[in-house]
């Protein structure tokens, strides 16, 4: 009996830099033995080196993601597709096949704080409401 294929989740911000890498690394964590997991954005750029410091404080490397863009996945059929961030929420594309939207905001940590450790902690909150929200929200979602 051939094994049933794993769901995609596609994690959606803006510029594909903090919250949806953080998000796309947390859910491989957690989920990746049940989920694919990919992030993107409507306006990539790079990976935010203060969100890949976060994560390595957790155990979750992403250093070796880069910022894609929405259009590598508009063919792909995309069984959940995750909205971070107003702005990609707003601007979010349609996908082929049955595919559930989730909108959950999180706070944009690259313009806060003055100091670098104040940066680092900006970015450690957002990552523990993304840890959260999986760990607690998701575990209801999963189908």
């Amino acid at each position: 009996m051939k094994a049933a294929s794993k769901k995609q989740i596609l994690i959606l911000c803006t510029g594909n830099s903090c919250r949806s890498q953080m998000a796309e690394g947390i859910a491989r964590y957690l989920f990746g033995d049940r989920y694919d997991v990919y992030s993107a954005g409507t306006h990539p750029c790079y990976v935010n080196p203060n969100a890949i410091t976060v994560m390595a404080e957790i155990g979750v490397d992403i250093s070796g993601h880069r910022s894609k863009s929405v259009l590598e996945f508009s063919n792909q059929p995309i069984d959940y597709v995750i909205t971070v961030c107003g702005s990609a929420d707003q601007a979010c594309p349609t996908f082929p096949g049955a595919t559930q939207k989730i909108h959950w905001g999180f706070s944009d940590p690259v313009h806060t704080g003055e100091t670098q450790e104040e940066r680092l902690n900006a970015f450690r909150k957002v990552r523990d409401a993304i840890w959260k929200k999986f760990s607690e929200e998701w575990v209801t979602t999963l189908v």
